[in-house]
């Protein structure tokens, strides 16, 4: 057990390793020299330039002028553990939105949410193995029926990890595999049901129509389905994350966040950005492009390797 731990640990220090070094060298030049108006100044934008935003770059200068004077010795290590402490406090305060549990004997329903190329398809395979190796029956369902190419990619995962899958013909109403799927799921005995959606963001009156349907759906042969509702963001897109986080939590409350390609992105302080801004949780990172690269998010492990600069 204590070697997956470490194992898991690595492959998120790893996955970080560039946004550390971004920091590390930008912090250590920056502190290296007196302290003065300037740089806190050089700070904050450093800050904003790891991806942590305009508003959590502006909190994370102001908590360390606060703090600083509490402080003897005035070293990079010091200001470095009040971040590491300020970051861990904004990522255990309590999220605006929590999902739900199904009932005694209902599959788990994970509706899984995203624009097109973040990834959103291949994390739901990801997810897929992780729930089976924790020797859960999951069922997938091929709701992006929108591209024939999701539906034709999700089959191909399927079959790789042995899976159930339910799909329709491109152009489909994705509420009907929705449906089919849950029925399914019900009969088959399965613990959790993915539900890959279409992910077009050109017209938001439809996605949103379309999400809500099948939301609907879901809820008439699982009650209280979906459970969860998670959005696949690609980290290497920085701050057009929160962008898209905010539309579709607009349109369909979001319960998590599954941070994709962290570790092709120097750009690993999106997650704070993310949870200061809208108070969604990160639930999974990807940290590779295999079908195990995705792991649960740990704010301490995420802290600890974002902040160690050793």
């Amino acid at each position: 057990m204590f070697g997956f731990l470490k194992s898991g640990f690595q492959k998120i220090k790893q996955a970080l390793g560039k946004t550390r070094s971004f920091l590390s060298q930008r912090l250590r030049s920056l502190f290296s020299k007196p302290l003065d108006e300037e740089t806190f100044e050089q700070l904050e934008q450093i800050l904003f330039e790891a991806d942590l935003g305009s508003a959590c770059a502006t909190a994370f200068v102001a908590h360390l002028r606060k703090e600083l004077p509490e402080v003897p010795t005035k070293d990079i290590a010091s200001i470095l553990k009040i971040f590491h402490d300020y970051a861990l406090s904004l990522l255990k305060m309590t999220p605006s939105i929590v999902g739900k549990t199904p009932q005694a004997g209902e599959p788990l329903v994970i509706l899984v949410v995203g624009v097109n190329g973040t990834g959103k398809t291949t994390s739901v395979a990801k997810l897929a193995q992780m729930f089976t190796q924790e020797g859960k029956k999951v069922l997938l369902a091929a709701g992006d029926t929108f591209r024939a190419a999701a539906i034709e990619q999700l089959t191909i995962w399927a079959e790789r990890l042995h899976l159930d899958i339910v799909k329709g013909q491109s152009g489909s109403d994705s509420s009907a595999v929705a449906f089919d799927a849950l029925t399914a799921a019900r009969a088959r005995g399965a613990d959790v049901v993915l539900i890959d959606t279409a992910g077009r963001l050109q017209n938001k009156t439809d996605l949103m129509q379309e999400l809500e349907k099948i939301k609907r759906t879901c809820a008439k042969v699982v009650p209280s389905a979906p459970h969860e509702t998670i959005l696949v963001l690609d980290a290497t897109t920085g701050q057009n994350a929160i962008d898209q986080a905010q539309i579709f939590n607009k349109f369909t409350p979001l319960t998590g966040i599954l941070l994709a390609k962290l570790d092709g992105s120097a750009k690993g302080g999106i997650i704070l950005s993310i949870y200061k801004q809208l108070g969604i949780p990160v639930r999974w990172v990807g940290t590779g492009e295999k079908a195990e690269d995705v792991q649960p998010f740990d704010p301490e492990e995420y802290v600890n390797a974002l902040f160690d600069l050793d």
